[in-house]
């Protein structure tokens, strides 16, 4: 027995240095201190270091994976595989390659997330818009640096921010990038960490830059007047209200309405929807749709699908027949994620502080980040111009005597012993005499010295010139201000998402059971209106007209058609077709001032029909001016038959006109110009007495005509059309008040 136990006691474990006394036991422990030595690192590791952006705009993954392509010479070069950028990266970013490839997704062109990409991206990269558009493998794609990158990489080696060893000390990383523009602002950005989040909305580039130069300008200035709203990068509309975009703007928090945009094919009788929420996506809209028609809440539909190409998004609703689209889009706007709400939260990291920011607060700290960053890079520049002055100099004492400088270098036998001397024969210091010692022996000439110290009065000039701004916060500002001007010039684009103001969503009104078909409409100079059907015009004769009288509008419609008649007295009067009987070609028709029970001596000046409110009025002004309204301004819940301020009384109307798309139109001036010009370079207003913006550049004379151009109507178009408004024209043989648009 006990040969049995020694044998025993010999094959039990060791203990090992490894051993640990303890280990696997369960102790109690408070909560509290597990909360603190456990939880609370974690916590502010994953809010400091991963979650939340800082004042540059990007979180640590971002700034990782942008620098690692700045360091590969990606700004400039060609584009490289995406698997050698992640494999790169991975030397500042500790984590595996598939977290680092989906950032730089989310960061390329092709994705459509952003509204100013930082990569430039070639292969599939996904869809934002899209849950089930998976993005290719990074071996198939390659990617560089987008051109804007410029601008956040730029003066970076010149010392302007702080730079940290990375995770293993092999390299250094920056802790902020030099931003020239406030990326924080112009591009969205999503962070969910530990007890906070943060949710920006993107802001056009060009509004951005305004806004932030002329809050260094005047700290008072209203920010709305420059940054009307945000700006998605899948454009939609922003449902605005005034009040609570200044909550917003003032607190950091809100939530912003935005709705799809759509468009109605009446020849196959289908919705396409090609824009939508940044908060949803084309598959979870579908799904929305299918359940609603299965459950019977919706009957208008008989099919909805996807049919997004390389042309981009698009979502195809069949309708039933006589469905108005107008009432369905407003049902579903209400029951599916066509309509969404995005929660703003300015949730970003100053000092290392998580801090919620209003837009001024946001923007005052990005310009005290930028205006350390400039400064630094004007005393890298001043010390470096610092330095040349002080070889200069040097060197200029060498021209009082250069034979005595060959001298000594020729005569010195130890190769260590020419500095010193130089230093002794001439009085300069071993810097400079280093840099004459330097001097390849055919350089050492007169005219060689003569042509370098002819910088010296230069660098004075300009060394004093950047003490002097070091001096000055005016002149850092300066700076600052025009380089803003400069980038939103470069990069800047037109809105994405335009805004509509005074949409007040209410509950649906019974709809009325009128009957849909097609008719064809008349409006004549004199005010006189005929609704005819195709069959009745097709067997009419001429049209029936008072003497001198004329057809100004002709439409082919239906029977819920909107009507819209604009009069001399600034005010719309709104009708359907159905509010008309069916007449024929040889009838007058209705007297639209009586019938619509116009003020005395009231006139019209404009009548407009459409489907649907979709598509601009475009509105010309003897002042040369020109405002793009939509549509939709004119839009009311209700059955609201007159609506005042319909266009700006601050100057005569010369014309107006309803267009679907932006096209060209010629202008015309009594001094005898003609301009044209797209509607696209005017941004469209949703105010609908907006005085709208200068167009044609008038003096001492006024616009005569302006009216929508057709290849044809001017011989010599080129030498009046214009990249940028306004402008003056040019004189052409044509009289555009003569002819007549077709």
């Amino acid at each position: 027995m006990k040969k049995k136990n020694s044998k025993a006691n010999n094959t039990a474990p060791k203990q090992t240095d490894a051993y640990i006394e303890g280990a696997g036991l369960v102790a109690d422990q408070p909560i509290t201190d597990t909360l603190i030595t456990n939880f609370m690192p974690y916590a502010m590791s994953v809010i400091v270091s991963r979650a939340l952006p800082e004042i540059d705009g990007f979180k640590p993954s971002h700034r990782k994976l942008l620098y690692t392509m700045y360091k590969m010479g990606l700004l400039t070069g060609q584009r490289t595989k995406s698997a050698n950028i992640v494999g790169q990266t991975m030397r500042l970013n500790p984590h595996g390659d598939a977290a680092i490839y989906e950032t730089m997704v989310r960061l390329a062109r092709g994705n459509e997330a952003l509204l100013h990409p930082y990569v430039d991206s070639k292969g599939n990269f996904g869809k934002a818009y899209s849950r089930d558009m998976s993005y290719a493998a990074s071996r198939y794609t390659e990617a560089k640096l987008d051109p804007i990158c410029a601008e956040v990489f730029a003066d970076i080696d010149k010392d302007t921010v702080d730079f940290v060893p990375n995770y293993d000390n092999s390299t250094t990383e920056p802790v902020l990038l030099p931003v020239k523009f406030p990326t924080v602002l112009v591009n969205n950005n999503i962070g969910i960490a530990v007890g906070m989040a943060s949710n920006i909305c993107s802001f056009n580039l060009a509004e951005v830059c305004e806004t932030a130069a002329a809050l260094m300008k005047n700290p008072e200035h209203d920010i709305i007047s420059t940054l009307p709203g945000p700006d998605f990068p899948g454009g939609g509309y922003i449902l605005a209200d005034e009040d609570e975009l200044r909550a917003l703007y003032e607190s950091g928090r809100g939530n912003i309405k935005v709705r799809s945009r759509y468009n109605y094919d009446k020849d196959a009788n289908c919705i396409e929807i090609t824009e939508i929420p940044p908060t949803t996506t084309l598959e979870a809209i579908i799904d929305k749709i299918v359940e609603l028609v299965k459950l019977g809440k919706i009957k208008e539909i008989t099919d909805a699908r996807d049919e997004s190409d390389l042309s981009g998004l698009k979502i195809a609703i069949d309708l039933k027949r006589r469905t108005d689209p107008d009432a369905l889009m407003n049902k579903l706007f209400k029951l599916t994620p066509l309509q969404d709400v995005f929660s703003c939260n300015f949730n970003v990291l100053v000092g290392g502080w998580p801090k919620v920011m209003g837009i001024k607060e946001i923007l005052d700290e990005w310009t005290d980040f930028r205006m350390t960053g400039v400064k630094r890079r004007v005393k890298f520049d001043l010390r470096k111009q610092k330095e040349k002055l002080h070889l200069l100099q040097g060197l200029s004492k060498i021209l009082l005597d250069i034979d005595k400088a060959i001298k000594i270098i020729r005569e010195t036998e130890e190769e260590n012993e020419v500095v010193p001397n130089l230093m002794i024969g001439f009085g300069i210091d071993e810097i400079q005499a280093e840099y004459v010692a330097d001097i390849r022996l055919r350089n050492i000439n007169k005219a060689f010295i003569l042509k370098r110290i002819e910088e010296i009065d230069r660098l004075k000039s300009d060394i004093e010139d950047m003490e002097d701004i070091l001096s000055s916060d005016r002149r850092v500002r300066q700076i600052i201000i025009s380089e803003l001007k400069e980038i939103a010039e470069k990069y800047g684009k037109p809105r994405k998402s335009q805004l509509l103001y005074g949409i007040v969503e209410q509950p649906d009104e019974p709809e009325e059971d009128v009957p849909d078909y097609a008719v064809n409409l008349f409006f004549t100079k004199e005010g006189y209106f005929k609704k005819i059907t195709p069959q009745s015009l097709r067997m009419s004769g001429e049209h029936k007209l008072k003497e001198n009288d004329e057809i100004v509008l002709s439409y082919e419609g239906t029977n819920r058609t909107e009507l819209m008649f604009f009069t001399d007295k600034y005010q719309v009067y709104k009708a359907k077709a159905s509010d008309f009987d069916d007449t024929k070609a040889s009838a007058m028709g209705d007297y639209i001032p009586a019938k619509l029970e116009m003020e005395q001596g009231e006139r019209i000046v404009k009548a407009v029909a459409c489907e649907d409110y979709s598509g601009m009025l475009v509105i010309f002004y003897k002042n040369g001016k020109c405002a793009k309204v939509p549509m939709t301004s004119f839009e009311t819940k209700t059955r609201r038959k007159k609506l005042a301020n319909a266009y700006n009384d601050g100057s005569p109307l010369i014309s107006m006109w309803h267009i679907t798309e932006d096209r060209e139109f010629v202008l015309s001036s009594a001094a005898g110009k003609t301009l044209i010009f797209d509607t696209a370079l005017i941004l469209p207003k949703a105010a609908r007495d907006t005085q709208g913006v200068q167009v044609m550049r008038l003096t001492k004379t006024e616009l005569a005509a302006a009216m929508p151009y057709t290849e044809g109507m001017i011989k010599d178009d080129a030498r009046c059309r214009t990249k940028t408004v306004p402008a003056a024209g040019a004189a052409v043989k044509e009289d555009i008040t003569q002819l007549k648009f077709e």
